[in-house]
């Protein structure tokens, strides 16, 4: 069984002020940790991987530790083949190995744990459909044991090694925000992190910090491409736009699983505040825990200076709401065939 070593990256003990602070802080610093990853076709190795990132983010003091996209599982997405026995199946939310590992370390070491998995369509909402598909779902799991966040990813890629609507089912259940050791979180995934809607939707719900679980890397039909750098950008963007810390925990390796198209992960996971400052990154190849104290009142600072919630205009965004997309001569997009 091979074993991992991870370079802890943090920034505990900096003293990065806010900028734009006027008044004494109010609350106390949060700290968050992330572990990022390459998937193990060997179960038990890749169980005592997580295992050991989430204790090397206990170890340094983490209150919240996060996980990557379909924590569990490798990334079946990369094949177009969709949902089938022995190959990619939906689990439980309830009693699923995933709810199971994430309770069982956060009622070991005293802290919140944070996952993802690929869930099962609940009967409540119609049961598995006919295709086999489920729901992306992001998880939080208490230091008691209790499940405090289940969010389904809402929006879906259709493109080139990211097959997911092959797989997942659109959530639908708006933008939750949970408090977490005296801070408010929102738990979107991976693709969510393009959609400035959403970011601006859980900022406007009193989200302070978005956790994005997330598998992107290559390219299999522009090969050339590395998008790393404006995935980061779109997600520190928003960070500033909204006024939240943005924590996004991405996978590393090659997968292919035998579908002739690898996947090479790219890293680089990271934490944001909402100045848009990077407090943590981790390599693009490399396994790494980040871990960060939170100034939660950077949020309050920042948005009394520039205050883009309550100077919106929503009787103005009526467009934002139309399901297709304009006519426009120079443009020739095929809806639901790119993106991710």
């Amino acid at each position: 069984m091979n074993s991992v070593e991870f370079e802890v990256i943090s920034n505990v003990g900096a003293t990065l002020r806010s900028p734009a602070r006027a008044r004494l802080a109010e609350r106390e610093r949060f700290r968050a940790a992330a572990v990022q990853l390459a998937w193990d076709a060997d179960p038990a190795s890749h169980l005592v991987h997580l295992r050991a990132g989430v204790a090397a983010g206990v170890a340094e003091g983490a209150q919240l530790v996060c996980l990557q996209e379909l924590t569990l599982s490798p990334y079946f997405a990369v094949s177009d083949r969709g949902p089938g026995p022995g190959w990619a199946q939906p689990e439980p939310l309830d009693g699923g190995p995933t709810r199971a590992l994430a309770a069982e370390l956060a009622v070991e070491h005293g802290v919140y744990v944070h996952a993802s998995l690929f869930e099962t369509v609940p009967a409540a909402d119609g049961g598995p459909p006919a295709d086999g598909r489920g729901y992306n779902t992001a998880i939080c799991v208490a230091p008691d044991g209790s499940l405090v966040a289940a969010t389904r990813k809402v929006h879906i890629p259709v493109t080139a090694g990211y097959y997911e609507d092959r797989y997942f089912i659109a959530g639908d259940g708006g933008f939750p925000v949970v408090p977490i050791g005296g801070a408010q979180f929102g738990f979107p995934t991976c693709w969510d992190q393009w959609f400035p809607e959403l970011s601006r939707a859980y900022s406007v719900a009193g989200a302070e910090v978005l956790v994005y679980p997330t598998a992107i890397g290559s390219e299999p039909d522009h090969p050339d491409f590395d998008t790393e750098p404006l995935w980061h950008a779109v997600i520190v963007g928003q960070a500033i736009a909204n006024g939240t810390f943005m924590v996004a925990v991405n996978r590393i390796g090659t997968e292919d699983l035998g579908t002739g198209t690898p996947i090479t992960f790219y890293g680089s996971s990271f934490i944001a505040d909402p100045y848009g400052r990077v407090l943590v990154q981790a390599p693009r190849d490399r396994p790494a825990v980040l871990v960060a104290d939170l100034d939660l009142d950077a949020r309050r600072d920042w948005l009394e200076l520039f205050p883009f919630l309550t100077t919106r205009r929503p009787d103005q965004y009526g467009p934002l709401t139309a399901d297709e997309l304009p006519t426009a001569p120079n443009l020739s997009l095929q809806r639901h065939r790119r993106g991710r």
